[in-house]
């Protein structure tokens, strides 16, 4: 029977992660020895901890789909990285071993397997697995241990930071925005068309996901023993000494070599250099630059033994200087990567003239095709060009903010930009840049803000101000860019209290009684993403904003139409006062009129409204009465 079937692809699935909890689970009490042995006990009595959790997981009587396989996937990367972290620190003395790495190199592994445990476990789907209550509590009990552990060594902040729930739900959603070509941008970023905005904002499609850059760890739903095989694939082999990242003790990703000659994962040496980091962590010797080159013959020993394995490694696309096609295909890009090398030294130039000049190519460069984006990070520019951000030269700082904005659309670049901390950069052009620099810092923000962990961190920056004052005071093109950014930041709810406190619900109401009706179409989606808001709700009200809301949901187009109503409905629910003013306003023969001829969405939020409309007027009725 199918519910059998269900149930014994869920158990195949899960039975290889338990065991390697319950392997992790056998350390959690002795056999430590070393500055490390509380680090190691801690960390192994907390991954123990998710047996039961994994227990309730396995009972779990639904299909294995891709929302389990995600998590499984997540967890198994996660606690690997803990057992492996567990085995080596475990007898860990930087008074025996000096050669093998300090303290601050195992305090920077610890802080990064803890970081990424708790990712792993942020906003589980409890109810979906039908996770008990005790457990639950359990969970997130070992969730908030996590976190305060990751801030202990070092601060979670340096690591892309210690995320909310609601953030770290791997939730997709379709979107519409305006259109970015003026950039520079040859192509649009992924997911956003050339409409304005948004497609249906308080209906948006959600669904459980992972970004291309994790799919690889993500399996297909339909084989049911593939959790099982992915295992074994990834198990079985043993990985050479040599392909190991020294920091993350995980085969390298994209492996770089810094001015000490010493390799590591681009990620993982970037967040080490990002913590104010200075030395190289294998061999403590201080680093003459903090230029990191690509290791191409290491990359290729790597991409030999991983085929040669049956290990899958998709972010391998760079080989003996031949760039991996989609279609599995390479070309040879050694002359181009040659130019963008040469380009790329050039924008750490001494001379004024030189830097900006380089900048100018690789904005060129960027804006061509996915290609040169993927090789101008391979060259290591995006330090670089955020370092140019706080140029004195207004051109030079023009042209590396828009650099970055184009190498943005590639999706694996957004997370190099922000391991180079380009956020206080980008806020910092906002701020005082030209109008043109302004809103291509604004459209980089947006694009950032695609990840949804980008959210928080550029919330949290001091950007939704400036973007704001921006879509008030702006030129047409800064007010659409500052409306985009804005949009998608406000899709998270942490950042709604931050829009309206910097005064968004006066610039959008501006917007809506603005006699020219540009920008109607942007201040309505905004409003309806805001309108979940309690402050904003207040805020709109006070600020009289429902007889324009009434107009517009009478004369509007018909996508202003929904919106308004969709407004109208979140400000006027259970709200008597508000349900007498659009009475008195006329509002029942325009929510008739869509309740009939509407749209499937506004035909929805019409009758809701008038059912609340109707049981206003007849409690008045009765009053009266």
């Amino acid at each position: 029977m199918a519910g059998d079937d269900d149930a014994t692809a869920v158990i195949m699935a899960i039975q290889p992660l338990i065991r390697l909890v319950h392997d992790v689970a056998q350390n959690s009490g002795v056999g430590f020895t070393g500055s490390f042995k509380k680090d190691c006990i801690d960390l192994s009595r907390r991954v123990a901890l998710l047996s039961h959790f994994l227990e309730e997981i396995k009972d779990f009587k639904g299909p294995l789909d891709s929302a389990l396989d995600c998590l499984l996937s997540e967890l198994t990367v996660a606690v690997k990285g803990a057992k492996s972290l567990i085995v080596s620190a475990g007898s860990f003395d930087h008074n025996i071993s000096p050669d093998i790495g300090d303290s601050e190199k195992i305090a920077f592994q610890f802080q990064c397997v803890t970081w990424r445990l708790e990712k792993a476990l942020a906003n589980l789907p409890y109810d979906h697995f039908e996770i008990s209550e005790e457990v639950k509590e359990q969970v997130d009990l070992v969730r908030c241990q996590l976190k305060r552990a990751s801030q202990r060594y070092g601060g979670s902040h340096d690591l892309g930071c210690s995320l909310s729930p609601e953030l770290l739900a791997k939730e997709s959603y379709s979107i519409q925005t305006s259109d970015i070509d003026h950039h520079d941008v040859e192509s649009k970023v992924e997911g956003v068309s050339n409409e304005t905005l948004l497609n249906d904002p308080d209906e948006m499609i959600y669904q459980s996901a992972t970004t291309s850059s994790e799919a690889s760890s993500v399996l297909e739903p339909n084989d049911e023993t593939n959790v099982v095989e992915e295992n074994k694939k990834v198990g079985s082999p043993v990985i050479p000494e040599d392909f190991l990242c020294p920091i993350s003790l995980e085969l390298i990703r994209d492996p770089v070599i810094v001015s000490t000659g010493q390799t590591y994962d681009r990620l993982y040496i970037q967040r080490w250099i990002n913590c104010g980091n200075t030395t190289c962590p294998k061999t403590r010797q201080k680093l003459q630059n903090l230029t990191l080159t690509p290791n191409y013959v290491l990359r290729s020993l790597i991409t030999q033994w991983c085929t040669n394995n049956n290990v899958d490694h998709p972010s391998l696309l760079l080989t003996n200087r031949r760039l991996k096609k989609s279609d599995g295909s390479f070309v040879d890009v050694s002359r181009d990567i040659a130019l963008i090398e040469t380009i790329v030294q050039n924008l750490s130039s001494n001379s004024i003239e030189e830097r900006k000049a380089a900048a100018s190519e690789i904005r060129s460069l960027s804006k061509r095709s996915t290609d040169n984006r993927i090789l101008i990070a391979e060259a290591g520019a995006i330090p670089i060009l955020v370092d140019l951000l706080t140029s004195e030269d207004s051109i030079t700082q023009q042209h590396a903010v828009t650099s970055i904005l184009n190498l943005s659309i590639y999706e694996d670049n957004r997370e190099l930009i922000m391991l180079a901390n380009a956020v206080p950069s980008i806020v910092q052009v906002l701020r005082s840049g030209s109008m043109q620099t302004r809103e291509n810092a604004a459209a980089t923000l947006f694009s950032l803000s695609l990840a949804d962990e980008n959210k928080i961190i550029i919330g949290a920056s001091g950007a939704i101000p400036l973007l704001v004052e921006l879509l008030e005071n702006g030129s047409r093109r800064g007010k659409n860019d500052a409306a985009t950014a804005l949009f998608n930041l406000c899709i998270y709810q942490g950042n709604k209290g931050k829009a309206v406190r910097a005064g968004i619900i006066s610039a959008l109401l501006k917007m809506l009684t603005d006699s020219s009706g540009l920008m109607v179409d942007e201040a309505l989606t905004i409003l309806s993403i805001l309108a979940s808001h309690q402050e904003a709700k207040a805020v709109m009200v006070r600020a009289c904003i429902i007889p324009s809301l009434v107009d517009h949901m009478a004369n509007g187009n018909s996508r202003n139409k929904e919106n308004a109503t969709s407004i109208l409905l979140s400000l006027c629910k259970r709200d008597n006062d508000n349900l007498c003013l659009i009475s008195r306003l006329g509002a029942l023969t325009p929510l008739i009129k869509l309740a009939n001829n509407g749209s499937d969405r506004a035909k929805r939020k019409a009758n809701s409204l008038l059912g609340y409309l109707q049981r206003f007027q007849q409690q008045t009725e009765d009053n009266i009465n």
